[in-house]
């Protein structure tokens, strides 16, 4: 007999098991149109692997369960529901609370007033805040809605309280600052007071998504250790539920310490320790959406932060009397910089809700702009869409969406489409055309680079297919072209930044001609932490390279493709987004969930085109049906056929957290034949993950015992070598035999230690003629690389600190070396006249310009004491580069790792004068030559883009 509970008064269905389950075979009748029985689905039956419910199957189901019962579900239960069991427990514990609409009063919760100036002199996010609270400590700053129907105010105040409390929670369990907190939470209370929390504590938070349901569990944490690890997490925010999962992924990541929820940290005793950030500190790591391989952790300053915050304020004319609508998830760059921090930067009220709130109820985030009269409001073009197919006309009576004056449509590719069926469907309701925006941006330039001008609303480009395709020349079409390719405009660059478009040999290419589309501006990134590779092949010169490929029209930026989705073919230019949207447009075919890509074919050198789209029918004749139109629609588009169609099983288009996708990630699994395949059972991959983590755990011991035995053996060596060779440097009466000693020693050393010394450039060493010596410094190693690398006798200029302590003054004196006070400024001129004096008697000096040494990479500010030198005594500017030694021994610890270290010598920089201007000169050619070899993010105060030219 089913089961039975009390019904609410407003509910039209009685609620037991079997009208739950009835419920769940219709639409499971409805998704397999072809198969006759569902009479066996069960409470236990398993949505995904069962029934094959995707997300938005579980959207409708939910919308269906809520109509019929007349309840609310919990947004969470979208995520967490594996059976209909679920389902029924979560109805029958939300059926007391009765039905709860979704239409609103059309007044704001609260009328604020406009409020005075804005943090234009902050440099850091924390004085932002700081800003805010000394001003208007109780102004409502965010309304967060969570399951109620009445949002959640959180102040200034509120904010600022919260997160130094969890900061002190932090410090309590040894966060030092610089070290990283992952924060894998939902969008709640306990995100915003963790983000600036460990902002407070010292920390860089790595933002990161939690698992949606326990079936996604091994893909999810397989995906999050390599982030993890690239990242050198110490510690992990989530939520309670979530701890078993959090404790799987720190057996896979070697520094985490320690799994923490916000209620265990907020708990903690202690006393929080203010610290300062500076303005080039990380405020953030943003890992770029489908991190694969080796992720890519991108950089981002609080300088960066503020500049593109103000730069996208100043384009879109904010104030603190608009009004911010979102829902979009805090973990990405869009929702984060472009919907919370630059809400509180303008002080303009933020109206927060969940993205399982919207995929739930699309109308949820109309009426909540209907509610706030939201002035601004952002989401990626799927968004637009779904309002368009999941939204019935019943839901939207009453709605005034006239207060809009900016919905930004971006982060994934626009859809022409799109833009004109929503703006045509939501006319009625108040929505104008001129308010949507598709806007272009990425986390390497903070979030926004392209906005289109205020008013104008979009402007779509109908150009010639031929002509593009095969030489991307993007000509207008003509009325006759019966096959025209349209792409949206996306703006022009913000104030301050500059985009180009770039052949692939760096060549600047005119306008409607496609290419690279590089950028540059005072928010652009330093590079990816730790990936050195990926840094260098980001930059090109002082532009940065998007990743995209574009066309520029009239100043408007129109993005064609990704490079890396780009598919050639016969030597024509494919681009998958229109033929994707296409062929989800087929009846039968799950629309979004369509991939295109290319795979190389050995036999005929080019690539196979293939197209993989969804399904949930099952019959043969069907299947066959909707292969032929897939091949015909992609055929009209293409003028070419496919090499190969196949339709597969919901789930098997793979997406990252934000919706795109992961073309790249679908093409390995059809090349390995892995498409169609059945995802495992949870408890297998739960097992399977366990029992995978102590591969890591006997690597990382093997690892750990190889890295003591090196250590102690290079320790054994250089305490064998260092008193020997200090012994000799110290008796020996010529200058010539102490050089000798000293890089036969230093050389001995690396010999002995394994570490490979590479050299490059020597031939360009200026023979016979001092010079100013300049390398960047990242380890004590430094030295002794120079001195056994480096072909002619110098003198090193060494800190005045080490001249007060016996081993290094006898030894450093014996060898030369020139001591310069760091802090007393009247000294410290007198030092450097006694550099200049060192020059001008015809001996060579080196400098390290950075004056200290940082254990994380990156290149510090250059001080001016070497090339002011080199400047007034005319010398040569030598920049040497060193790469490698880091690694080996970094800062603040005497722990030697194995290594290589590589050198490299630049041609010699003659000053152009002896004055000042010189000197600056000569610092930053010597600057940006040491940077081109480095590999590693610049840490200059002052962006890359604007240093002087030599």
């Amino acid at each position: 007999m089913a089961e039975k509970t009390k019904q609410p008064l407003d509910c039209t269905i009685e609620l037991s098991t079997e009208a739950v389950l009835e419920q769940v075979r219709q639409l499971a009748s409805e998704l397999h149109s072809r198969r006759k029985n569902f009479q066996h689905i069960t409470l236990d039956s398993a949505l995904d692997r069962d029934l094959g419910f995707d997300s938005l199957s579980r959207v409708e189901l939910f919308q269906r369960l809520e109509r019929a019962f007349g309840v609310r579900l919990p947004e969470q239960m979208l995520a967490s529901a594996e059976t209909p069991r679920d389902l029924w427990r979560s109805l029958v514990s939300a059926g007391a609370t009765g039905r709860r609409g979704v239409s609103s009063p059309a007044k704001p919760t609260v009328e604020l007033e406009e409020m005075e100036g804005t943090p234009h002199a902050a440099e850091t996010l924390l004085e932002m805040l700081d800003w805010h609270v000394l001003s208007h400590p109780q102004r409502p700053h965010v309304y967060l809605y969570g399951d109620e129907d009445e949002p959640e105010v959180i102040t200034y105040a509120m904010l600022a309280d919260g997160a130094r409390t969890l900061a002190t929670g932090l410090q309590s369990r040894g966060l030092m600052p610089g070290q990283t907190v992952a924060i894998m939470l939902p969008t709640s209370r306990d995100y915003l007071f963790s983000f600036f929390g460990i902002l407070l504590a010292g920390g860089i938070p790595v933002p990161i998504y939690p698992p949606l349901r326990p079936s996604q569990i091994e893909d999810h944490l397989r995906r999050h250790a390599g982030i993890l690890a690239n990242a050198e997490a110490v510690l992990l925010i989530t939520v309670a539920e979530a701890r078993k999962v959090a404790r799987l992924l720190k057996a896979q990541v070697d520094t985490m310490r320690a799994v923490v929820t916000p209620e265990e940290l907020m708990s903690s005793s202690g006393i929080y320790s203010e610290l300062t950030p500076q303005s080039q500190d990380i405020a953030f790591l943003q890992y770029t959406s489908g991190s694969t391989g080796q992720p890519k952790g991108v950089i981002l300053t609080h300088a960066n932060l503020l500049a593109n915050i103000r730069a996208m304020g100043e384009e879109v004319q904010v104030d603190s009397t608009d009004v911010f609508v979102s829902w979009l998830p805090l973990y990405h760059d869009m929702g984060l910089i472009g919907g919370w921090l630059g809400s509180l930067y303008y002080g303009m009220p933020l109206v927060l809700m969940s993205p399982l709130a919207f995929l739930i109820h699309p109308p949820r985030w109309l009426w909540t702009i209907h509610k706030h009269r939201g002035t601004l409001t952002a989401a990626p073009n799927f968004a637009y869409e779904l309002c368009l197919h999941k939204i019935e006309e019943s839901d939207l009576k009453g709605l005034d969406l006239s207060s809009l004056r900016r919905a930004f449509n971006g982060a994934e590719p626009v859809s022409p489409n799109t833009l004109r069926r929503f703006t045509e469907h939501f006319a009625p309701y108040g929505f104008r055309a001129r308010a949507l925006a598709p806007v272009y941006g990425l986390a390497e330039a903070a979030v926004g680079l392209a906005f289109p001008p205020l008013d104008r609303g979009p402007l779509i480009d109908c150009i010639q297919r031929e002509p593009f395709v095969s030489s991307g020349k993007a000509i207008p079409a003509l009325a006759s072209d019966s096959n025209p390719l349209e792409f949206v405009a996306c703006g022009q660059p913000l104030p301050g930044y500059q985009i180009r478009i770039v052949d692939m040999a760096g060549r600047e290419l005119p306008d409607r001609q496609e290419g690279r589309l590089e950028f540059r501006g005072p928010s652009a990134t330093s590079g990816y932490l730790r990936n050195a590779d990926a840094t260098q092949s980001l930059f090109d010169g002082e532009w940065l390279d998007s990743g995209d490929l574009a066309y520029i029209a009239e100043g408007d930026v129109y993005l064609t493709s990704r490079i890396k989705d780009l598919i050639i073919r016969g030597g024509r230019n494919i681009y998958p987004y229109e033929v994707e949207e296409a062929v989800g447009d087929i009846p039968g075919i799950r629309k979004g969930s369509v991939a295109i890509f290319g795979t190389p074919d050995p036999n005929s050198g080019t690539e196979r085109l293939i197209v993989i789209a969804e399904t949930r029918e099952e019959e043969p004749d069907t299947l066959e049906s909707l292969q032929a139109q897939v091949y015909s629609v992609t055929t009209d588009l293409l003028n070419m056929p496919p090499d190969e169609a196949m339709l597969a099983p919901p789930h098997t288009v793979l997406k990252t957290s934000s919706g795109k996708i992961r073309r790249a990630a679908v093409r390995e699994l059809y090349e390995q034949g892995r498409i169609g395949e059945r995802p495992r059972a949870v408890w297998w991959q739960v097992i399977r993950l366990a029992l995978s983590s102590w591969k890591p755990r006997m690597r990382s011991a093997r690892r750990w015992l190889g890295d003591m035995a090196y250590a102690g053996y290079a320790k054994i060596i250089f305490w064998l070598l260092t008193p020997i060779t200090w012994l000799l440097v110290v008796l020996l009466p010529s200058a010539s035999f102490r050089w000798t000693v000293m890089r036969r020693s230093a050389r001995l050393l690396f010999r002995l230690t394994r570490v490979p010394l590479r050299v490059e450039g020597l031939e360009k060493w200026p023979d016979g003629q001092a010079c100013v010596i300049v390398a960047n410094h990242s380890s004590y190693l430094d030295g002794v690389v120079l001195a056994a690398a480096l072909p002619t006798e110098f003198a090193f200029v060494a800190k005045a600190e080490l001249d007060k302590q016996f081993f290094p003054r006898r030894f450093l004196r014996r060898i030369g070396a020139v001591f310069v006070e760091r802090f007393d400024k009247q000294q410290g001129v007198a030092d450097a006249q006694r550099t200049v004096n060192t020059i001008r008697s015809g001996r060579s000096l080196m400098f390290f310009p950075e004056g200290t040494l940082d254990r994380m990479p990156g290149l510090l500010p250059f001080h001016m004491g070497a090339f002011v030198a080199a400047a007034e005594t005319a010398m040569p500017v030598v920049p040497v580069t060193i790469r490698g030694t880091r690694s080996i021994l970094r800062s603040g610890s005497w722990f030697p790792r194995r290594g290589a270290v590589s050198i490299t010598v630049s041609l010699p920089i003659m000053p152009t004068g002896t004055d000042w201007d010189a000197a600056v000169k000569l610092r930053n050619a010597a600057r940006t030559n040491i940077l081109q070899y480095l590999g590693e993010p610049d840490l200059e105060r002052e962006a890359p883009h604007v240093l002087k030219p030599s």
